[in-house]
């Protein structure tokens, strides 16, 4: 998650850059490490081991259940448009602003707490 919260954040930062000067050429150094080192393999882990733990609980009748992996599917998408987005920086093209990014940022919060909220309370969805 840290990774999820931390690299649109970068991007509202290189938004500020000229392309090509020292700041940018470091932040694409920064997003590209965070996206393929932590963020990425961090993502293989969870959503393996969610299923795992999913499987062994026998929890795929629950509606929570259903709600979480949406949600999920949420942050999947989320990393998907990060790495595209990354991309887009390393190549001098990015066309968003700052203020789409900061906007941007919220979603994995969003989706985050509502993971949360449904594996605590485990409501009873149909």
């Amino acid at each position: 998650m840290a990774g999820l919260l931390y690299l649109p954040r970068l991007f509202v930062y290189h938004t500020g850059a000229q392309p090509g000067t020292p700041q940018s050429e470091t932040f694409k150094v920064m997003e590209r490490r965070l996206l393929k080192a932590i963020t990425t393999p961090a993502m293989i882990v969870s959503v393996a081991t969610g299923l795992w733990l999913a499987f062994l609980g026998g929890w795929w009748s629950q509606g929570w259940l259903h709600g979480k992996l949406l949600l999920v599917l949420g942050l999947l998408v989320s990393h998907h448009l990060m790495a595209r987005y990354t991309k887009a920086f390393a190549a001098d093209a990015n066309a968003k602003s700052s203020k789409f990014f900061r906007i941007f940022n919220e979603a994995p919060t969003l989706l985050m707490i509502g993971i949360v909220v449904l594996v605590i309370v485990k409501p009873i969805l149909r």
